[in-house]
């Protein structure tokens, strides 16, 4: 027996401290930023720099993969905790700077409490060694016909890896999948190596340019990457189901000329690659991954899709890699600005290319967008999503009903202005996050005249403006509507 009474003084200190520390804690919960959409995700105290996350798969999309997250970060406060958001998958192990952690789950949060408190300023290397399930409802994962592939928007990347699960907090990417070997591995960014060892290959892929955790990709499976060159050499890589790589090259060779459309419009593309990743599954949807945009197969491949359509859908994912991917939103309630764009691009390039008004469109989303406003709440203030069912926040509002706003703004002040405001937003913005109000300020300075007047009820209002140019548009509420049978 030791007895306290004999300990060195500044022992004594040192447990007392530590005992008055665990005492006023409080119990561990689930934080959050303050996201009105998402009040859970995110956390607050520091700002993850980097993330390094290594996967190992074992041929079988049903079962988890072993995994290791390695986050670099910077603390923003004093933390005696660190919350991670993360669930669906079971946690070995925790370390902070090198030294083991206890950790707890709460809800969708790892809350980690070091074995030193992290002093405001300081670095930051957390250590997850755990699981990542594919099993289940809710995203992250998805399993294809050969493997897996990533779909993460809104808020499921932390069924896939524990992190800061918020766009507010990009950061850099690095991963090291471990596959067998007659598997191909395709991540984000450029590859930087593979290595074989037995029946296995790791593959390596790191990010040039900081991303949001929802937009993190990974593809395992049977696949082909056909090579290509984009504008001033981009390196252009698609990744297929090996055994429809000649069906999909009709598609997949549109890609360049998509890419060089789209930088007439707004600039230089913003990444250092490109390219579609077309899953053997059935989604529902199309997903703008940070430079490899994620296709369902179907839509290549079912004849009731025409051409034109198809086209404009790849613009769409193509826009978002400069609306949403390199400028991103600061909170999910400005996500009217990634798919607004993306939305108006994609109509732009079907009336351009495919003899599809744009006013036709944009006529027939102002008929419409008095009922989504009052089914979905306005454009720059959604109605939070149904509950268990984050998909739901991309409603008509945010797609056409966004895409009306940039038709009215271009009304307005006119379309050179308006293609200055467009270069100017991705090129100042590049890398980042911004905001609705960020917005309204540079769309004030290329027009030379404060926009907060004509803008606020555009994207705050219950009811749809007048159309600039268009004093006949009227938008019919649902109650009004006459309905077929």
């Amino acid at each position: 027996m030791l007895l306290t009474s004999r300990r060195p003084r500044a022992v004594l200190l040192a447990v007392a401290s530590a005992t008055l520390v665990a005492a006023t804690l409080p119990p561990p919960g689930p934080l959050g930023i303050g996201d009105p959409l998402f009040p859970y995700l995110g956390n607050p105290g520091y700002d993850v720099l980097t993330y390094d996350l290594d996967f190992t798969y074992g041929g079988d999309n049903t079962k988890p993969l072993d995994a290791i997250t390695k986050i670099d970060a910077r603390a923003t406060e004093r933390l005696d905790r660190i919350n991670l958001d993360f669930t669906h998958g079971e946690v070995r192990s925790v370390e902070v700077n090198g030294s083991a952690a206890e950790f707890v789950t709460a809800e969708e949060d790892l809350v980690v409490t070091p074995a030193r408190p992290v002093g405001t300023g300081a670095r930051i290397r957390i250590t997850v060694h755990h699981t990542s399930d594919p099993s289940g409802p809710g995203g992250g994962w998805l399993r294809t016909a050969d493997g897996l592939a990533m779909a993460n928007q809104a808020d499921a990347a932390h069924r896939v890896f524990p992190g800061n699960d918020h766009p507010a907090d990009k950061a850099y990417f690095t991963f090291r999948v471990t596959a067998p070997a007659g598997l191909t591995v395709v991540a984000n960014g450029l590859p930087e190596g593979k290595t074989r060892k037995g029946a296995n290959t790791t593959w390596v892929y790191r990010t040039s340019h900081p991303m949001a955790t929802e937009l993190a990709q990974v593809s395992i499976g049977d696949s082909a990457v056909i090579h290509r060159e984009g504008p001033d050499g981009l390196p252009v890589r698609d990744v297929v189901p090996a055994a429809d790589r000649e069906l999909l090259e009709p598609w997949l060779r549109k890609t360049p000329d998509q890419l060089r459309w789209m930088e007439r419009q707004v600039g230089p593309y913003p990444f250092e690659t490109y390219g579609v990743l077309i899953a053997g599954a059935d989604t529902g949807f199309e997903l703008e991954t940070q430079t490899l945009s994620l296709f369902e197969r179907a839509l290549f491949t079912r004849p009731e899709y025409p051409e034109w359509y198809v086209d404009a859908v790849m613009v769409h994912e193509l826009a978002h890699q400069w609306f949403g991917n390199s400028v991103s939103p600061h909170r999910w309630s400005d996500l009217w600005l990634n798919e607004g764009h993306a939305t108006w691009y994609e109509a732009r390039y079907a009336a351009e290319h495919a003899g599809k008004p744009l006013a036709d469109r944009m006529r027939s989303a102002y008929t419409r967008s008095d009922g989504w406003r009052a089914a979905g709440g306005p454009p720059a203030a959604p109605e939070p999503p149904t509950a268990g069912r984050q998909i739901s926040l991309f409603r008509p509002v945010v797609y056409d009903g966004s895409a009306l706003i940039l038709y009215a703004l271009r009304q307005e002040i006119g379309d050179a202005a308006f293609q200055r405001l467009e270069r100017d937003w991705v090129r100042d913005h590049r890398d980042a996050t911004a905001t609705t109000a960020d917005f309204v300020a540079l769309a004030s300075e290329a027009a030379g005249r404060d926009l907060r007047d004509f803008l606020g009820p555009w994207l705050y209002g219950k009811k749809t403006p007048p159309m600039p140019g268009h004093p006949d548009w009227r938008s019919t509420p649902p109650a009004e509507r006459t309905v077929a049978r």
